[in-house]
């Protein structure tokens, strides 16, 4: 088993929800860098349980497989062709 697919297995032994810590782990990113796209709204879906942030792990999956890119080129073009605010 490789370390991903042993890292969601470990995950979903649990709850199927993680906090903003354990979501940025998960995706070997940082806290900050999950907090900075929620509120650029260009990150992974998360939920609202009153107060707390939870992330499901099968988006989390989903929204990790969306972020494929096979060149920088692909993703500059991808990026060029949005709308600026």
């Amino acid at each position: 088993m490789d370390d991903r697919s042993a890292r969601a297995a470990a995950a979903r032994t649990g709850s199927p929800y993680l906090n903003t810590p354990q979501a940025a782990h998960y995706l070997s990113s940082s806290q900050r860098t999950l907090e900075r796209m929620r509120t650029l709204g260009i990150g992974p879906a998360y939920r609202k349980h009153g107060h707390h942030v939870r992330y499901l792990i099968d988006e989390l999956d989903r929204w990790s497989a969306e972020q494929e890119r096979h060149s920088t080129a692909e993703y500059a073009a991808q990026n060029s062709a949005q709308p600026q605010s």
